[in-house]
């Protein structure tokens, strides 16, 4: 069975996008074996020098590659990585699993990733040319890979 984990920066503060995530990892443990992981963002001062704020994804960027296993599939969220139409992603995830039991998505802080988890990433995936708030696109990301699993398990919901 996958084993697919969601490293992501920042607590979700807002109920209802909680609560949309939470739905759909439960759903996801009827297909893989799915886990959610917080990492703590690093504290900016209001309006960040470049430096400031490439310390601060180096730091966190260190922190994740901490949590990635030697030898998983690293799929890293980022506005220039690749679009994919939902049963795109799903055969993406069927030949990752095919060797691989682990699969990492992961998604920055709202300043982004760092080069080294760039670079550490098998794939670089983007979710659209359009900006979205930081929580939603958690949502989002969740309900792409519970829909890619419904495709390859011939549920309907993808319809």
């Amino acid at each position: 069975m996958l084993n697919i984990t969601l490293i992501s920066l920042g607590k979700i503060k807002e109920d209802y996008f909680l609560s949309a995530c939470r739905e759909y990892e439960k759903m996801l443990g009827g297909f893989c074996r799915f886990t959610s992981e917080f990492l703590q963002a690093e504290k900016l001062s209001p309006d960040p020098s470049e430096k400031e704020i490439e310390n601060a994804l180096g730091k966190e960027g260190e922190n994740i590659l901490k949590k990635i296993p030697q030898g998983a599939y690293v799929i890293a969220m980022c506005i220039e990585g690749k679009e994919m139409s939902s049963p795109q992603l799903a055969a993406e995830i069927e030949k990752i699993s095919l060797n691989n039991s682990s699969l990492y998505f992961i998604v920055g802080s709202s300043y982004g990733l760092c080069e080294k988890v760039k670079a550490r990433a098998d794939l670089k995936l983007s979710m659209s040319k359009m900006t979205f708030p930081h929580n939603l696109a958690r949502v989002m990301l969740l309900e792409q890979i519970y829909r890619s699993m419904s495709i390859l398990g011939n549920r309907k919901y993808h319809k």
